[in-house]
C-alpha cells in the first residue's frame, strides 16, 4: 500500500500503475479498498486502478484531530486525493458511499471524466436502512460504537439484517471482514472519526439540494443497480440515472448492494462497456 498525506492526514491507497485510462474506486462505510478486489484483479491488466482507503471507518491510520470528516469534507478530500496524484480525466467508480455525488454538488469534479455509480446512497437515502440507523444510532451512545465492534467479532451476526445480512447475497470472506473491522476494534480515535462521519449527514432538503445540483454534470454516467438490493431503493436506479444528461442505467440480477462481491465478471462487463462506449479511444476487450 502506498500513502499520501492529504489535510485530514494519512491516507493508504493502491495504485496498480500503467499507462491506461485512470479508474479511482471508492468504497462504502466500515470497509478499505479491499471491497474492489475482484474487479480491480480483472480490470488493472488494462487500466490504471487507483484505490484509496478512505476515512470510514476500515482505515488503519487515525485523522488529525481538526479534521473535517462530515460527508462533504470527505467529498471534498477525495478531490484532494485527485489533485495530490495529478489524476485527471479520471473515471470515479464508487458502491454503497454516495461521495462522488456530494463532490458534483459542491463543484469539486473538475478532474472527473465520468461517473459509475453502482447500488449507492442518493437522494436523501444517508446512510443507507437498517444498517445505517444503527451506525448512526451507536455514534450517539456513548460506548455505542466500542459496543457495536465487539459484537462484530462473532462472524455470526455479520450475516444479521441490521450489519452486513442484507450487504452482499454472498457473505464477504471471514479474513477481508476482519481486515475491514480490525481498526476500529482496536483503536478508539478510529471509532472517533466514524462518529464524526456517522453524525454529519445534513438535513433531508440539503441532500435534495445536492441531488438536484447533479444535474448539471454533462459527463457520461453509468449507473448500476443491484436487481435484490435491501438497502438502496429500486427506484433510485431509475430515477439516479435520469438525473444526468448522459446517464444510463444497468439492472444486474442475483446481487445485494455489494455488487463488486456479488457479481463482480457482470459488473466489469458493464465497466468495460461503458468506458469503451465513452473514451476516445476505446480500450479493447481482451481476447
Amino acid at each position: 500500500m502506498a500513502e499520501v498525506e492529504l489535510s485530514a492526514g494519512t491516507i493508504e491507497y493502491q495504485d496498480t500503475g500503467g499507462p491506461g485510462p485512470v479508474l479511482v474506486f471508492l468504497h462504502g462505510v466500515m470497509m478499505t479498498g479491499s471491497a474492489w478486489r475482484h474487479v480491480v484483479a480483472e480490470l488493472a491488466p488494462d487500466f490504471r486502478c487507483v484505490v484509496p482507503t478512505l476515512p470510514l471507518g476500515g482505515h488503519r491510520q487515525p485523522m488529525r484531530p481538526d479534521a473535517d470528516l462530515s460527508l462533504a469534507g470527505l467529498a471534498v478530500l477525495v478531490d484532494e486525493f485527485l489533485e495530490r496524484l495529478d489524476l485527471r480525466e479520471v473515471t470515479l467508480v464508487q458502491n454503497d458511499w454516495g461521495g462522488a455525488q456530494v463532490m458534483v454538488a459542491l463543484g469539486r469534479d473538475e478532474r472527473i471524466a465520468r461517473l459509475a455509480l453502482v447500488a449507492c446512497e442518493a437522494f436523501d437515502n444517508y446512510p443507507p436502512g437498517v444498517p445505517g440507523r444503527v451506525l448512526q444510532l451507536a455514534a450517539r451512545v456513548p460506548g455505542g460504537l466500542a459496543a457495536t465492534m465487539r459484537l462484530l467479532r462473532f462472524r455470526s451476526l455479520r450475516r444479521a439484517p441490521g450489519a452486513w445480512g442484507w450487504m452482499s447475497k454472498r457473505p464477504v470472506p471471514a479474513e477481508v471482514m476482519d481486515e475491514w473491522f480490525a481498526a476500529a476494534t482496536h483503536q478508539p480515535a478510529i471509532r472517533a472519526d466514524l462518529a464524526s462521519y456517522a453524525l454529519s449527514v445534513p438535513p433531508r432538503e440539503v441532500l435534495h439540494e445536492w441531488a438536484e445540483r447533479n444535474r448539471r454534470f454533462d459527463r457520461p454516467v453509468l449507473v448500476v443497480w443491484a436487481a435484490e438490493d435491501r438497502l438502496m431503493p429500486a427506484e433510485h436506479g431509475a430515477r439516479l440515472a435520469a438525473s444526468y444528461p448522459r446517464g444510463r442505467l444497468v439492472t444486474v440480477a442475483d446481487s445485494y448492494t455489494l455488487v463488486a462481491e456479488d457479481q463482480p465478471a457482470k459488473l466489469v462487463s458493464a465497466l468495460r462497456e461503458f468506458l469503451g462506449q465513452t473514451a476516445k479511444h476505446p480500450t479493447p476487450h481482451p481476447g
